[in-house]
């Protein structure tokens, strides 16, 4: 009677774990502790993934040991390289052959090597919707037009390009969920345009004449004037012009100059500006409903968008974050980590991403860091590669040294960590991280993820948060180069030894007063009426506030007089940054300038120099190795590290309620 039973109970193990692979997976973003947060099948997962454009078996047998079991791959609808600039070719062969015709052998392709490396893998499908050659050949309407006529590449403008794409996403999708791999599918990460990131197609500058571009356009203005000509004439101080008339400003580029827009009479190039951002994050809610709908909302959408903090020229169609923010069929958005890829630098991501978080959207870091093991593209896929230099030189080379390699891979995790985000690792040639030091990073994060459940720690809060404008750009009639200096601050931010919180313009209603002992307004060419009352509010309340247009910097600080203070400087160094936080009361863990990453029970620094560091806490805490959880002090104030030139140390901080007598 037992050998039944026994074998009652394989078989109905058996029936469970067929069950188990062909249920496909549920996978949302849901707040944790203060943050959006990954779940799949109704479970917290670690928002850690990996990713390679020369992905082999090899390689993703390396992460699962790792501990990572969450990968992305590429696919694309299309049949040309991700750089229209570069000449790059593609990395796949496309899924798109025709009307109602699709080949998804280059997705079965990654599936199986995935699969055979990690049975238990989950992956997001990144899908690149450029159309191929062939469709543009048969629809000349929907491509940019230069001034000669010729065509480049697809007009995002063309109702036609997102009708016929959006079709064969819908389909894309279908197949996946009725695929043998429908149980390991977590989402669909739409790409378009340039590099897979949305920007626009072009070279050295933006041409779009087409007739599609023209209409949406008009479109575009009716909905923002209502429909009023009048508004549309007054803004734009023409008492002649047509919505039927109206033609997009020439923001080709060939005129720039080192001077910033006037509101009052260049209301065309903002409505411009506008309208070729919007475009683009239309297209992106529109792929992701797509995607909602077909899969029932089980599937994680996802894009790259908003680089407002570190691409400042507004052809490029990022300047519409704020909207994308309010789609309900998103959940994710990602960037790479900023390109002054050296060490001693922060590499922020390349939006404001607390508001992404109030929005409730989960930030996803595209970590593709390289190592003393990258290699060249023309050496590991010559047929890839384009001629010339490109991909051989500058950012695309890494580092000399293994230690600084590791080092580098920890500031990554250490930011995400900090400030509740997650990302994946881009071994964009594959390879790049096949080193067991290396492999060791990637393992921590699972480690951690597992072993110090996510909290708040409203201790280590940032005390400063800085407001930028995502639209500052369109002001720029240098299409950027205004801007950077601006933006640029970044960098000097990251070496103040405070943490910060970077808030869209459009959230400043939401920034805690209470919690914040500085707010810099940085890049506000127009501050409304509204938001002159909240500075002076902030100031009267003894916080310190500062407001830098594009002309300098002013300063509201009740200790240092009644009248606000001006200073010409709009690029400001960690040093004087330093001087402004300490006076104003920001607890400032180091004042080395070195890199500090504080928060959430995490405490970081990476240091060029190295050498003897004297981190200070806001609060009595047991400090601690999250990787040999050995203490390193207990009920303590203060923290003295010894550091290696260029390192980065990674400590695990838990405050204590109070200060025990010894």
């Amino acid at each position: 009677m037992n050998k039944y039973i026994v074998l009652i109970v394989l078989v109905c193990l058996e029936l469970v774990v067929k069950a188990q692979e062909t249920e496909r997976s549920c996978a949302a973003v849901r707040m944790k502790a203060g943050v959006p947060a990954l779940y799949i099948n109704d479970t917290p997962y670690p928002p850690f993934a990996y990713m390679s454009y020369l992905g082999e078996e090899k390689y993703y047998r390396e992460a699962a040991i790792a501990g990572i079991h969450l990968y992305n791959i590429p696919a694309y609808l299309g049949d040309r390289g991700i750089n229209s600039t570069s000449g790059i070719k593609p990395f796949r062969t496309p899924v798109w052959l025709g009307k109602n015709t699709y080949d998804y052998k280059g997705i079965i392709h990654d599936f199986e090597e995935v699969l055979r490396a990690d049975p238990a893998a989950k992956v997001i499908i990144r899908l690149h919707l450029d159309p191929p050659v062939w469709w543009e050949k048969e629809n000349p309407d929907a491509v940019c037009r230069l001034p000669d006529g010729s065509g480049y590449r697809t007009s995002f403008s063309s109702p036609k390009w997102q009708h016929d794409a959006g079709e064969v996403l819908r389909e894309v999708v279908k197949w996946l969920l009725h695929s043998p791999y429908s149980a390991h599918v977590a989402g669909v990460h739409v790409a378009g345009g340039f590099t897979e990131e949305w920007f626009y197609h072009y070279k050295d500058h933006f041409y779009d004449e087409s007739n599609a571009r023209k209409v949406a356009f008009r479109k575009w203005l009716r909905q923002h004037y209502a429909d009023n000509t009048d508004s549309l004439r007054h803004a734009w101080n023409d008492q002649t012009i047509t919505f039927d008339q109206a033609l997009p400003a020439d923001i080709s580029g060939t005129d720039r100059k080192r001077e910033w827009r006037n509101a009052a009479t260049d209301q065309r190039y903002f409505n411009t500006f506008d309208f070729q951002a919007t475009t683009i994050a239309d297209h992106i809610a529109y792929s992701c409903k797509i995607v909602k709908d077909a899969s029932n909302n089980c599937l994680l959408t996802g894009a790259f968008y908003g680089y407002h903090y570190f691409v400042s020229d507004p052809r490029r169609g990022h300047g519409a974050l704020a909207k994308l923010l309010d789609c309900p069929y998103l959940d994710y958005l990602s960037s790479p980590n900023d390109y002054n890829r050296v060490a001693g630098e922060d590499w922020a991501p390349m939006a404001a991403i607390k508001s992404v978080q109030l929005h409730g959207k989960l930030w996803l870091a595209e970590n593709d860091t390289r190592t003393t093991l990258t290699t060249l593209l023309k050496e590991r896929a010559p047929a890839i590669a384009p001629p010339g230099e490109w991909y051989t030189n500058g950012v695309w080379i890494g580092p000399d040294k293994m230690s600084t390699s590791v080092s580098l891979l920890r500031k990554n995790l250490a930011r995400m960590l900090a400030y509740g985000y997650g990302g994946w690792w881009f071994d964009m040639w594959g390879g790049w991280f096949s080193d067991p030091a290396l492999l060791a990073v990637l393992h921590e994060g699972q480690q951690y993820f597992v072993e110090y459940p996510d909290a708040a720690c409203p201790q280590m809060k940032p005390e400063v948060a800085v407001v930028v404008d995502e639209r500052l750009q369109e002001w720029d009639k240098d299409y950027g180069g205004l801007t950077g200096e601006i933006t640029g601050n970044r960098y000097a931010l990251g070496k103040t030894g405070a943490p910060y919180d970077l808030y869209l313009r459009t959230d400043l209603n939401k920034v805690s007063a209470g919690q914040y002992k500085v707010i810099w307004l940085m890049g506000i060419m127009d501050p409304n009426e509204q938001e002159l009352t909240l500075i002076k509010k902030w100031a009267a309340k003894g916080m310190m506030v500062l407001q830098t247009d594009g002309y300098g910097t002013t300063i509201y600080f009740k200790e240092t007089g009644t009248q606000p203070t001006f200073s010409k400087k709009l690029r400001w160094p960690a040093s004087a940054l330093g001087k402004l936080w300490d006076s104003a009361g920001v607890h400032r863990y180091l004042n080395t300038e070195d890199v500090v990453y504080a928060g959430r029970g995490w405490l970081s620094v990476h240091s060029v120099k190295g050498g003897k560091k004297e981190l200070k806490l806001p609060f009595y805490a047991q400090v601690s190795d999250p990787v040999t959880k050995k203490i390193i002090a207990g009920n303590t104030k203060t923290v003295t590290l010894d550091m290696e030139p260029g390192a980065t140390i990674l400590l695990r901080v838990v405050p204590e309620k109070k200060q025990r007598k010894h």
